[in-house]
């Protein structure tokens, strides 16, 4: 229409092409149970171990506890791909100055400490993560809980796609979060010793794990002192088999397959005269 001026106010007469300009696709549900806790000397975080592609188990041995400096790690939860490019897990473990990707925020504390000569802070961390979460306003699918221990003492801190956080002396994230709080706001002492809070976190990730479909396999831990920081892969597994179809004496070495109702291939794909076939036959 011509634009003319004298005319004020606003114009609907196209208002109608909201409704065709875009389309907005529903936001993917992931699954995952995270959770962190402090105790005497340091903290503990927990992960577990299933991820999942829509409907469909990934990998049923992820892990989700991502390296950031030796005093401090990061648990992830929503899309696996953001939470690997945030910490930058890989190549830090690799020190490869060569090749460090941009704006991963362990490489980041890398320099740092380089350029500084002293151990990172957690509140470092959490900085940086917060700063490059809110310039995305949340298209980076990266729910953290961020722990470590530092000069300040032992600390948690869940961290928000959009960027904002919150300090607590325990944490959780992810989809089956309702029930690991459940656990620790049950249970959770503070100065608990460090079997004491190994024990909690496991039964907060456990009661995700059988209460949450996305979540489920096994429970990674990950103890920080100020002495260093101690993995603890696949530290408890559930859902193993119960018995493997390979191995087991019920079932015999070889299998008769019954061939009555099965046609061949090119019978059945390739057009042939009636004639002829029943001449073949």
């Amino acid at each position: 229409m011509p634009y003319d001026p004298l005319a004020s106010g606003f114009a609907f007469n196209q208002y109608h092409a909201n409704d065709t300009a875009r389309t907005v696709k529903a936001p993917t549900k992931t699954g995952t149970t995270i959770c962190g806790v402090v105790f005497s000397s340091g903290v503990v975080l927990g992960a577990d171990t299933r991820s999942t592609n829509g409907e469909t188990v990934a990998d049923k041995n992820c892990a989700k506890i991502h390296y950031l400096a030796p005093n401090m790690f990061c648990c992830g939860a929503g899309t696996a791909a953001d939470t690997e490019a945030v910490t930058g897990r890989l190549t830090t473990r690799l020190q490869s100055f060569s090749n460090l990707p941009s704006g991963s925020v362990s490489s980041e504390l890398l320099l740092h400490r380089s350029f500084s000569d002293r151990p990172s802070k957690v509140v470092t961390a959490l900085t940086i993560l917060k700063e490059r979460l809110f310039k995305y306003q949340g298209h980076i699918g990266a729910a953290l809980v961020l722990g470590g221990v530092d000069g300040n003492g032992p600390h948690i801190f869940s961290v928000y796609p959009h960027g904002s956080s919150d300090s607590l002396p325990y944490a959780t994230m992810g989809s089956g979060s309702l029930a690991a709080m459940a656990v620790l706001e049950s249970e959770y002492q503070e100065g608990m010793d460090e079997n004491a809070a190994k024990n909690l976190v496991t039964r907060a990730i456990k009661a995700g794990i059988f209460n949450d479909l996305g979540s489920g396999s096994n429970v990674d831990l990950c103890v920080i002192t100020k002495d260093g920081a101690k993995e603890l892969r696949n530290h408890q597994t559930y859902n193993e088999r119960s018995c493997n179809l390979r191995e087991s004496p019920l079932v015999s070495e070889k299998i008769e397959l019954n061939t009555s109702n099965l046609t061949r291939a090119t019978a059945a794909s390739t057009p042939i005269n009636t004639s002829r076939a029943t001449q073949n036959l």
